[in-house]
């Protein structure tokens, strides 16, 4: 394919030379008394680019032709890191607007290598090829689906949305910490809403329905292959409250009501450090009558077979051990299809306390926050005994990291700022280094090491 490509750019480029060239005086030609026609002229730099054009051309051609697709693959993914410092030169929302523009409009490498088979596993009901996920915050408006799962994310987690566009906080509210590998951000749920995400949504859904039919009806259709809503991977939408909403609940109950039917699973923000009040909804009362109401809402629509989608509450990372256990006898008593954790923490552990740019207000993400992420993360499983799926989030930033992340009681996984700074390279690596930390401790799946850090401690107890 792909060297059907470079022969077509080549055959598209001496054409149009052609269309260039004059050809009035060659109307005449039959004339044996006329001149011929004239040669057009080209500067020697011109010939120079052109020979160097052609020459990249055929040679580019030549040697797709002789690689497989998952060389090449590999190859455009590995290419991927020399943009990175022109990305790290811009502002960063700049950079981020730019990074989402580009997964729109397809201008990102597509995964065309299948995942490693111990990478493939079930939660919910759904087939995930791999448990490597988009965390909520890269893609807030449902803008570049399709290229983002296409990168080879198991799945994409779109939002926080709320039920009214907002601005969110002044800019800039964005700020590096490159060399502890962090962020900081005080967006503040900036969104466009659920009745413009509705209807990107809605525009890919049936785009993808029509694509599924046209497969399917020139394949046996025989295999199941993993993904859902969102075709070839999983799509859970992240649902937020407006800044100055008085009724937070209704904010939820708006966002099931409107954007569920798209969903694989649905997340109840309610950890963002930057919209003022929300983290209060995390203690047990406010917690059980938001779950309440949420689940009512969803569980009274109309739904298929495969029925209603998951309910997931995001948490913060800043929770002392009375939050865990509230929060977890509130997971357990009304049935919570799982957990995220975590969210952006307030706290400026070291080395970031001594970054100047740490007195920023805002939510940190990144490396520092692994540890007491990864920590509360084994926490919240051990008090829910293992029946509470969990998604571990928060500095993971290597395969090593996701698979600590796994065996202290994560069924998912999820990348943020990891992936803003190492951009799309960063999956195919974190998969195939997760695929090895497997092998090595014997595991034949995720499934078999989630939690196993736990078992190991529980049964020292």
């Amino acid at each position: 394919m792909a060297a059907r490509a470079s022969r077509k750019l080549l055959r598209d480029f001496l054409f149009r030379r052609a269309c260039t060239t004059p050809i009035a005086s060659a109307r005449h030609c039959s004339s044996a008394a006329e001149t011929a026609p004239k040669i057009p002229h080209f500067s020697k730099k011109g010939r120079l680019l052109t020979g160097t054009f052609l020459g990249l051309v055929i040679g580019g051609g030549a040697y797709v032709s002789t690689v497989d697709e998952a060389t090449f693959c590999g190859w455009l993914f590995s290419a991927t890191k020399l943009v990175n410092p022109f990305f790290a030169l811009l502002d960063p929302e700049v950079a981020h607007r730019l990074g989402v523009s580009a997964a729109a409009r397809g201008w990102v490498p597509r995964e065309k290598r299948p995942d490693p088979s111990n990478l493939g596993l079930e939660v919910w009901g759904r087939k995930f090829s791999n448990p490597v996920g988009l965390a909520a915050g890269f893609d807030k408006n449902a803008e570049a689906v399709d290229g983002l799962l296409g990168l080879g994310f198991g799945f994409v987690e779109i939002g926080s949305v709320t039920p009214v566009p907002q601005e969110g906080n002044p800019k800039p509210r964005i700020f590096r910490l490159r060399e502890e590998g962090a962020i900081i951000n005080r967006c503040g749920f900036n969104s466009e809403g659920i009745v413009a995400v509705a209807k990107r949504l809605g525009a890919q859904h049936g785009k993808r329905k029509l694509d599924e039919t046209t497969s399917t009806s020139s394949s046996s259709g025989e295999e199941v292959k993993p993904g859902g809503k969102a075709g070839p991977g999983i799509l859970g939408v992240n649902l937020g409250k407006n800044k100055t909403s008085e009724d937070a609940s209704s904010d939820y109950v708006q966002g099931v009501h409107t954007l569920s039917q798209y969903a694989d699973y649905l997340v109840i923000n309610v950890s963002s450090p930057n919209t003022p009040g929300l983290r209060m909804l995390q203690g047990r009362k406010q917690l059980k009558d938001l779950v309440k109401r949420v689940q009512a809402a969803r569980d009274e629509m109309q739904w298929g077979e495969e029925g209603p989608p998951p309910l997931l509450v995001k948490i913060a990372p800043d929770l002392s051990k009375e939050d865990l256990e509230d929060i977890a006898a509130v997971a357990l008593a009304l049935r919570l299809d799982g957990l995220v954790i975590s969210n952006t923490t307030v706290s400026r552990p070291d080395p970031v306390s001594t970054n100047p740019v740490a007195s920023e207000a805002g939510g940190l993400s990144g490396k520092p926050l692994f540890n007491t992420s990864t920590s509360l993360l084994k926490d919240m499983y051990i008090l829910t005994r293992g029946k509470v799926p969990l998604i571990g989030c928060g500095g993971i930033s290597s395969g090593e990291d996701a698979y600590k992340k796994i065996r202290a009681g994560a069924s998912l996984v999820q990348l943020y700022t990891a992936f803003a700074y190492g951009g799309p390279a960063l999956i195919p690596q974190i998969k195939a280094e997760l695929s090895e930390c497997l092998e090595r401790d014997g595991f034949k799946s995720v499934s078999e090491a989630v939690g196993a850090d736990c078992r190991v401690a529980t049964a020292k107890v």
